[in-house]
């Protein structure tokens, strides 16, 4: 299982990264980070939540796709949930699908 410590930089570097590429790549998606809560909301009012949930040293994605928890995978270096999904690569399609055109965050 991965460190507090580990798990403190792996989470607080994926929420930057989220950021940069929203900011880069989707500037049409407005984000605020307050509390360690990154809410990212789309033209239509709709929104994306992504937080840290340090009990259980996941990262969570809420969604109109439902909710997610993503544990960090030292081996492959991301967050992964059940299956194998990515947690980028899930956030490219939840936010494409509330876009409604396709965003890439990587």
């Amino acid at each position: 299982m991965i460190s507090n410590g580990d798990y403190e930089r792996q989470a607080h570097a994926m929420l930057e990264r989220i950021e940069q590429a929203i900011e880069t790549h989707a500037p049409e998606i407005e984000f605020e980070t307050e509390d360690e809560i990154l809410t990212l909301e789309f033209p239509d009012d709709s929104r994306i939540i992504i937080n840290k949930q340090r009990p259980l040293k996941q990262i969570w994605l809420a969604a109109r796709a439902g909710g997610f928890h993503y544990d960090y995978d030292s081996a492959a270096q991301q967050w992964v949930r059940d299956g194998g999904h990515e947690l980028l690569a899930d956030l490219e399609t939840f936010a494409s699908r509330q876009l409604q055109k396709p965003v890439r965050l990587r």
